[in-house]
């Protein structure tokens, strides 16, 4: 079926509710519109499904919520997971709440157990509610960081990570044999609450998370000592980090949190920033309005579901400046190892895990402290699943995984980034270099002081709509068919490619790559033997990303580096 009978197979369907068939009606005369929205169908991947709102297969919407859930139901039967259920949370956004009752009515008439959180709740929330109910699955109704425009359906394990690869082809297998329309079975969430299928979760399960949270605190004695003078700054960027992070901040002692009012709304139009996410500068601006007029060193703030951490931090001329993902990490692996150590806690088998395209920073750090470190290919499930390959064969002890895009996780309460923990220890750790006389920002440059001057940069190229992705399709086909030889002047010595898991020298010489999963990345390393740069497609967002990656014996030197190596590389691949 062409798009354009798709289109009109919407318009004309029983099913459609009558605002979808006036958003639809409304770009009746706009054919680029109609098949951006119907060219294909909105993707599930590892991830679960994200997407723009609205009418359409290429949006995300009531009934493609429905099917996905429809596949769920299937997944959780098929693992005889019906009686343990699922746990279903949600985020602030547009839709959210609707969504979570869409996948609730779905499952329940499927006859499977449905625990329903009861307000929003974040991303590690659900996590640790599924360890902890001891679910087949878990739903999670967000789109992260994403601008307002966007909803999200990300569905979890029994181990509370993200579905591994053979679960989610069950899902996308039952989705296709489900037409949108005519297979779609659901009940009234009345009826499957009052008949027990459905149950409300609420205040007993966010109590014990945040009891859990706070056994991951390192320095407790830390916080104590400078409470009646130490400030800090959060902000929840609108979403569900408020109720918990307030109270887990509270209950460990800090005296004077100052909490951005403008931001501390559940407000799916996020109002006061141009996107809810804590990597841009921008979003922090009334903090640090607030900072400035409290004398306050450090700001933290949170994405809409709670997954991602940012942070600002006052320099020693009384700049305000934003820590990157990669800084933030390097900072809490020196903390936590440092902090360890300093108590003989510090395990002989203890391992880092990182991402591909994070800082190698962190590997210098716990090699330091004689840690192991492990790399993983880009997205937290990757972290979640060596936590549980470990959990299982208590070969390795979790210490800390992250990633450079600003998430983190200590503890083994969760499997996927947790914004409350980590917001804890972050602040943890400032109130203990403040009892060393040091801000977070001297702290940083302790780090570059003893291990050296890293520098990382991520940039995204957006490309959206059918003509975006099928250039970025082109980009990766072209590099592979003519690679890179050369980046400002210095020559590619090894060229890495995750999806056809080959490494290649300029030698010509080609070995395999192994313990990682196919990924379409490539990775480049150039011959100074100390700069590297990544490309990969985004996995949820109709992106190019590039990573960049160096280090020098000053920042200054680092920053040469990899301003001559970005703008070597945006000129070979045109962006």
């Amino acid at each position: 079926m062409g798009y354009m009978e798709t289109y009109e197979r919407w318009l004309s369907s029983p099913v459609v509710d009558a605002a979808s068939k006036a958003e639809l009606e409304a770009i009746k005369n706009n054919p680029k519109e109609i098949e951006e929205r119907f060219y294909r169908e909105l993707e599930f991947g590892t991830a679960g499904m994200r997407g723009i709102l609205g009418a359409g297969i290429n949006r995300i919407n009531i009934y493609n919520v429905r099917q996905a859930s429809m596949g769920v139901a299937e997944y959780v039967k098929k693992a005889d997971g019906a009686q343990k259920g699922v746990l279903i949370g949600y985020d602030t956004r547009h839709m959210s709440r609707s969504f979570a009752e869409e996948t609730a009515k779905v499952l329940a008439n499927a006859g499977i157990k449905v625990y329903l959180f009861d307000t929003v709740h974040s991303v590690p929330e659900v996590s640790f509610g599924i360890r902890t109910l001891g679910c087949a699955a878990g739903v999670m109704v967000t789109a992260s960081h994403n601008p307002k425009e966007y909803n999200g359906y990300k569905v979890y394990g029994p181990d509370g990570g993200q579905l591994p690869p053979e679960a989610v082809q069950i899902v996308i297998d039952a989705m296709e044999a489900t037409d949108i329309f005519d297979d779609v079975t659901y009940m009234e969430l009345d009826k499957a609450i009052a008949d027990g299928i459905v149950e409300i979760v609420g205040p007993a399960l966010n109590e014990q998370f945040i009891e859990t949270v706070m056994t991951q605190q390192q320095n407790p004695e830390a916080v104590h000592e400078v409470a009646d003078t130490f400030k800090l700054i959060y902000t929840p960027f609108h979403g569900t980090g408020s109720r918990p992070i307030k109270e887990v901040l509270k209950r460990i002692g800090f005296k004077n949190v100052l909490v951005v009012k403008e931001q501390d709304t559940e407000d799916g139009d996020f109002p006061t920033v141009k996107s809810p996410n804590p990597e841009n500068k921008e979003g922090f601006t009334i903090a640090i309005e607030m900072a400035k007029e409290h004398d306050v060193d450090v700001i933290i703030g949170t994405d809409p579901d709670c997954d991602r951490v940012g942070i600002v931090v006052r320099d020693k001329d009384g700049v305000y400046r934003t820590l990157t993902g990669n800084q933030t990490g390097a900072l809490l692996v020196e903390y936590i190892l440092r902090s360890k150590k300093e108590k003989g806690t510090l395990p002989a088998d203890g391992v880092v895990i990182k991402t591909i395209v994070t800082t190698e920073l962190a590997a210098a750090i716990a090699e330091s402290y004689g840690m192991e470190v492990m790399n993983v290919l880009t997205g937290f499930k990757y972290i979640g699943e060596k936590m549980t390959e470990f959990a299982e064969k208590h070969n390795h002890t979790y210490l800390i995984g992250f990633e450079e895009s600003y998430g983190y996780l200590v503890g083994n309460h969760a499997r996927d980034k947790d914004g409350v923990v980590a917001t804890m220890l972050i602040a943890e750790m400032a109130a203990y270099y403040a009892t060393k006389g040091k801000s977070l920002y001297e702290a940083l440059q302790d780090i570059y002081n003893k291990y050296g001057y890293y520098d990382e940069r991520t940039l995204s190229f957006t490309m959206p709509g059918k003509d975006g992705m099928e250039k970025m399709a082109e980009i990766l086909s072209n590099l592979r068919s003519d690679p890179l030889e050369k980046a400002a002047g210095m020559d590619i010595v090894l060229y890495t490619d995750y999806q056809k898991q080959t490494i290649k020298d300029n030698a010509g010489h080609v070995s395999p790559l192994k313990g990682l999963p196919k990924s379409n990345v490539l990775k480049y390393n150039l011959s100074d033997d100390k700069t590297y740069f990544i490309i990969r497609p985004s996995g949820t967002e109709p992106k190019i990303k590039l990573y960049l990656g160096t280090f020098a014996d000053s920042t200054e030197e680092a920053e040469k580096i990899l301003d001559k190596v970005l703008s070597s590389v945006k000129e070979q691949l045109g962006l």
